[in-house]
């Protein structure tokens, strides 16, 4: 069964860019939808409608717990990825406590090993 990609929201990319421009990070796209990467980490990013953030185990159980609406990232159906999490407009309608979240997303993506760019095959 194929799956066919709705578009990003383009207001929640605005969102996003707007909210990451004083981080230091790269955006690139995957698979048409913006993403934000840190030492070839993917943290943060757009698909579809929805807005994601990349967090440790303590963080994710922080804001689903507080949060109505935040909820795991699943971009296919039963294709749930484990450290990502879905922001409810209640956070990034806020945009100190959005900053506050993409802190803690850029933080936990930088700690981690950098990853190498893999070669052709």
């Amino acid at each position: 069964m194929e799956h066919k990609w709705k578009k990003s929201s383009p207001e929640l990319a605005k969102v996003l860019d707007a909210a990451l421009i004083r981080f230091i990070c790269d955006k690139r796209p995957m698979f048409g939808s913006p993403v934000f990467w840190i030492n070839r980490n993917m943290f943060a990013g757009v698909h579809e409608d929805n807005l994601f953030i990349r967090l440790p185990e303590k963080d994710r159980g922080e804001i689903l717990k507080k949060y109505p609406g935040a909820k795991p990232f699943e971009p296919l159906k039963g294709r749930i990825m484990k450290e990502y999490i879905v922001v409810p407009s209640s956070i990034y309608a806020d945009a100190k406590l959005f900053e506050e979240w993409l802190k803690r997303a850029h933080a936990y993506a930088a700690s981690l090993p950098p990853k190498v760019k893999k070669g052709p095959k």
